[in-house]
């Protein structure tokens, strides 16, 4: 073990160095002079070390680099994700559309809906109904002209050549 010597008068610091008195300053280190007399250095500040470096510009570049090679397949992500949701959405549609058919389906098995549609659509009575068509003239259209046998036109084109004459005659 190593002993600490002693200062002057035998007493020693908190880290076990001398004591150093309050007494005058010793001789041999001389007194400081204020910063503007002749013959005291100048203080300047040490320049300081540039902070970008080699090894910093290489770590840029290669993070750069990364983001650049990463962007690519997170577009190609992000697009598939929307492109799923969609084909999700289109799928629902799909199911809520067979759901309705499948309803409609029911509702034709049932006798008394398929006698309904074709009484209402097809213009279907039962066996000793009267069957009434009402025709409405107050839309200003001209009535229906009366049954009757038609006569015979004659063959296609001799129609046709009558409609151009009958379009030229207008003129």
């Amino acid at each position: 073990m190593r002993q600490a010597s002693t200062g002057p008068g035998g007493q020693r610091g908190a880290r076990g160095r001398p004591a150093r008195s309050a007494g005058p300053r010793s001789p041999a280190r001389p007194a400081r002079r204020a910063a503007g007399e002749p013959g005291t250095a100048k203080r300047t500040r040490a320049p300081r070390p540039n902070r970008l470096t080699g090894r910093a510009t290489v770590l840029g570049m290669l993070l750069i680099g990364l983001l650049m090679a990463y962007a690519y397949p997170v577009r190609v992500y992000l697009s598939q994700q929307a492109e799923i949701s969609t084909l999700e959405k289109q799928q629902d549609a799909q199911r809520r559309h067979i759901g309705d058919l499948a309803d409609e389906r029911a509702k034709w098995n049932d006798d008394e809906y398929v006698k309904a549609q074709a009484r209402s659509r097809l213009h279907y009575t039962l066996p000793g109904e009267v069957p009434l068509v009402v025709i409405d003239n107050s839309s200003g259209g001209t009535p229906a002209p009366a049954a009757s046998k038609p006569s015979d036109p004659g063959p296609w084109y001799a129609q046709l050549w009558s409609s151009v004459r009958t379009a030229d005659a207008g003129r």
